[in-house]
């Protein structure tokens, strides 16, 4: 006969509770049910465990075996509950890669709204560029990545997740900066562009002929709204980038051909398996891209 955990528990109760009546209430089984099932244990093992039908003392054996089976007990809780836990997706790990811009308003509106939910599950959030992000996903580096898709696509899953429009982004002493409304190209033709990798992927003659003549190209967030800070020239970014600055800060004015708009997808890797805490983190995801998507309409 096998030793099975449940002997092992049921040995454990029943010696802790000191007597047979009180350690069989305690595993929900009748007295008779636990005798027999103690029995077994000692045929098993060739020795007594109580010295006494009583069962409130515990012989030499009984004592090593007690120590032995709650050590065993406590780690197969421990193992069943991460299993479970994993399963529930209430544990595991999760990397997720962003673009800057849904770093910083997407990810924590997840988090500020569903955290408690995530409360056992170590997440890791990296912000990097779009063509950083399409590179770990496919080496399997990441779990998730939130990006705009490319020509290196190939052997990702992506869903359509939300879109922005484009726009001027400016210093409140531009001549850009004074006017409201739409910004026709025109405006612009005289102007001092600081090209990024966001508005390089706008394919309008006029926005690539800005790009060529552009002195200056900045790919971190940080370094171009500091330069447009410091009234260097202007910027072209999508109107989530523009939300991480402060009042007064600097100005947004959107491109008049509203066509014109960056499309975000939510990618994993298409051949691997995603784990039930990355399932439901992209839910997750999802829905609150949906609430916010009435803040950048269609």
């Amino acid at each position: 006969m096998a030793l099975k955990i449940e002997m092992l528990r049921g040995f454990a109760v029943v010696a802790r509770s000191g007597n047979l009546s009180d350690g069989a209430r305690s595993l929900g089984r009748t007295p008779s049910a636990v005798s027999m099932m103690l029995k077994q244990l000692e045929t098993h093992l060739g020795e007594p465990l109580f010295e006494t039908d009583r069962k409130n003392r515990l012989t030499a054996l009984g004592t090593f075996v007690l120590e032995q089976a709650e050590r065993e007990l406590q780690q197969f809780d421990n193992t069943v509950k991460a299993i479970e836990g994993f399963a529930k997706a209430t544990h595991g790990r999760v990397s997720i890669a962003v673009v800057p811009s849904v770093a910083g308003t997407v990810i924590p509106d997840v988090f500020s709204r569903f955290i408690e939910e995530f409360e056992h599950v170590d997440i890791e959030l990296r912000d990097m560029d779009s063509t950083s992000i399409l590179h770990e996903l496919s080496r399997g580096r990441i779990d998730i990545g939130i990006a705009t898709l490319g020509e290196h696509a190939v052997g990702l899953h992506s869903q359509f997740l939300m879109s922005d429009r484009f726009g001027v982004v400016a210093s409140p002493d531009h001549k850009i900066a004074q006017t409201r409304g739409p910004v026709v190209w025109s405006e612009l033709a005289d102007e001092r562009v600081i090209a990024n990798s966001l508005s390089a992927g706008i394919t309008v003659p006029e926005s690539r002929k800005l790009h060529e003549n552009a002195m200056l190209t900045a790919h971190n967030l940080t370094s171009i709204i500091a330069m447009v800070r410091a009234n260097i020239g202007i910027t072209i970014l999508p109107e989530m980038a523009s939300l991480a600055l402060q009042p007064n800060d600097l100005i947004f004015r959107p491109l008049a051909d509203d066509t014109i708009r960056r499309k975000i997808h939510l990618l994993r890797k298409a051949d691997s398996a995603q784990s039930p805490a990355a399932r439901l983190l992209e839910r997750r995801i999802s829905e609150t891209a949906a609430h916010l998507t009435e803040r950048f309409p269609a």
